[in-house]
């Protein structure tokens, strides 16, 4: 209804004498007519001004800062600004500083759990410790302890002494195969490091590591473990290595997000590929070493001269010479490459050997270089070892690959006794799948075999030093326990101690690469069972074969030999009773049901058709 048509309305009301509606009478207040006069809308103008939306201003209206924040504390990141903080509190740069002006931890040295400054959670009190060599502050000191105990009973082919036996008139070639070792090991190493790396590199690191082992082994025959006749077939033998020595210099950060380059100098560990395939190691070296790119790009430049190690231990040996065998290192790392979530290596090391003209007999009184066989002649060889290796995953599937090929030159193929080229390849692959608490995992490895020892190219691949996690590490029978090649070389093994290639060598520790070798295959199953956050159950099923046993013909005089390793089984349990790594306790069992081609070289007294091993390991760790 328009204004116009009301006009007609009201002047016929006002003719008419008719009153207008007196004024309504307002009703009474509500219940609730505090809650309305205190909401929003009905608030004065200044109520309003303190509740100004973030990022919005009223023109005219200036809110009131609290009082400014100020500290003097060189060297501290940029605070934020006054306005995030309340009056009664103050930044400080550090966790350490908050926890000493609180009081809330009370250090105890043998507490690992808690802030401690032997374990590098608090900086050293210089004044507490004036007789350290050490200027500025944030210098911080770090201790470890660990004990590693082993007891292992097992069996393997043993031959019998040439000269006598522990059991007169006995002519066989192989004897009784139950031998007993106990080993126990202790690891002290310090650390003093010069800056928080809570995110960021070390300035600087002093860092020894020191190793104690006592063993003892007991086995069935004589001649095994001493080359003297006359000597039982048990010992006991000590021996103290120095492990890791080295200063670790931070040249320079090449970003805001603390990408680095370092230098380290001395005894370090260095593994080359992600499993341990070719070189894993703790020699005396140079390592320049860094990143780019927010870490997603890792690089590795470096030099090592290899010490001799203890013959019964492993452990490094720094009163003997070093040996005349280098191996220099560059591999490159890119994360996210070739796929998301897999990180892609490079690597080229290059192995130069010089110990033509050495000889090395080993603690037991053994010849290690050169190996005693074929013409017994010392040798000196070249070889460049180029290799890809992943790690990470595919989707749901866990993957680790290496692929490496040898090349190089021998100067004494002890068949030929004249230069042979190294021409020899290896590849490996271990995919995982999870479900829930249960891990499957597949393995697949070859290393490729000399198929002519004659020839003038040796085909074998042999690795520098091997210490494969691999197919079930040491759990397996076959990485675990070393087998004599007994008849085709003395002083010879089949494979090496927690190694999987069959090389042939002397020894893994003190003996020399050999690329005139049968090679190794194996394929594999396994599965990982993760019981309760203490427990972990594992499994493994291998079955391994000689790649070519042609050498193996050559140096046995035998017309043929089967391929045929056997099935390698092997079980274990992991108990870590604070579900930490302080306290591990494993035990596993292992046993090996040979192939045609074990059974063809070896056999034992009791004619025991399967060997087997087991292994009882306690680590402590402080």
């Amino acid at each position: 209804m328009t204004l116009a048509s009301l006009l007609p309305l009201v002047a016929a009301l006002a003719g008419s004498g008719a009153q207008p509606p007196a004024e309504p009478v307002p009703p009474p207040p509500p219940d609730n007519w505090q809650q309305i006069i205190d909401a929003p809308e009905h608030q004065s103008q200044a109520d309003a001004d303190e509740q100004i939306i973030d990022g919005r201003r009223r023109p005219g209206f200036e809110q009131e800062l609290p009082d400014k924040v100020t500290q003097d504390n060189v060297g501290a990141l940029r605070a934020p600004p006054p306005e995030a903080f309340p009056t009664d509190q103050i930044p400080i740069p550090d966790r350490w500083r908050l926890i000493e002006s609180l009081g809330v931890v009370k250090e105890r040295w043998f507490d690992p759990y808690n802030q401690n400054t032997l374990k590098g959670d608090r900086p050293i009190n210089r004044e507490k410790a004036k007789w350290l060599p050490i200027k500025g502050d944030d210098w911080f000191f770090i201790a470890s302890a660990v004990s590693d105990t082993v007891l292992e009973p097992r069996t393997f082919p043993i031959p019998v002494g040439v000269q006598t036996t522990e059991r007169p008139g006995s002519l066989d070639v192989f004897g009784k195969d139950a031998s007993f070792v106990f080993s126990q090991t202790f690891i002290a190493s310090a650390s003093l490091v010069k800056g928080s790396t809570a995110f960021k590199p070390p300035e600087i690191e002093y860092r020894v590591a020191l190793a104690f082992n006592v063993n003892h082994v007991n086995v069935p025959e004589r001649r095994v473990l001493f080359v003297e006749p006359s000597k039982p077939s048990r010992r006991t033998d000590h021996f103290l290595g120095v492990q890791e020595l080295f200063v670790d210099y931070h040249l320079a950060n090449t970003s805001d997000r603390y990408d680095f380059r370092s230098l380290r100098v001395g005894i370090q560990p260095m593994q080359s590929d992600f499993r341990g395939f070719l070189f894993n190691d703790q020699q005396l070296g140079i390592r320049l070493f860094g990143n780019r790119d927010n870490n997603r790009f890792q690089f590795n430049l470096a030099a090592f001269w290899r010490l001799e190690k203890d013959t019964n231990s492993g452990l490094n040996s720094v009163v003997q010479r070093p040996r005349d065998d280098f191996v220099f290192l560059a591999n490159v790392y890119r994360q996210d490459f070739l796929l998301p979530g897999l990180t892609s290596q490079i690597t080229a090391v290059y192995n130069m050997n010089r110990e033509k003209n050495d000889v090395e007999i080993d603690d037991n009184g053994f010849p290690v270089r050169p190996a005693l066989l074929g013409d017994l002649r010392g040798r000196e060889y070249d070889v460049v070892y180029l290799g890809y290796n992943a790690d990470g995953r595919i989707g749901r599937i866990n993957l680790t690959a290496s692929l490496y090929g040898a090349m190089g030159e021998d100067r004494n193929n002890f068949f030929t006794s004249k230069k042979a080229e190294i021409r020899a390849f290896f590849a490996a692959a271990e995919a995982s799948y999870d479900i829930d608490w249960v891990r499957f995992r597949l393995s697949g490895l070859y290393a490729s075999g000399d198929g002519d020892p004659y020839d003038n190219t040796e085909n074998g691949f042999d690795a520098i030093f091997e210490n494969p996690v691999f197919a079930g590490a040491d759990t397996s029978y076959w990485i675990r326990q070393t087998i004599p090649f007994a008849g085709g070389g003395r002083v010879i093994s089949i494979n090496g101690r927690n190694g999987i290639l069959n090389s042939l060598r002397s020894s893994k520790e003190q003996g020399q690469s050999n690329f005139n070798n049968p090679g190794t295959i194996l394929a594999g199953a396994g599965a990982d069972f993760d019981i309760t956050p203490q427990v972990r159950l594992s499994a493994n099923a291998n079955h391994l074969w000689f790649e070519n046993t042609a050498t193996l013909q050559a140096l046995r005089v035998e017309g043929s030999i089967p391929k045929s390793i056997g099935w390698d089984l092997s079980g274990a349990a992991i108990w870590r009773p604070k579900a930490t790594q302080n306290i591990v306790f494993r035990l596993s069992g292992a046993a090996l049901l040979p192939g045609a081609g074990f059974r063809d070289l070896f056999d034992n007294r009791d004619s025991h058709r399967n060997y087997y091993s087991v292994l009882a390991n306690l680590i402590v760790s402080y």
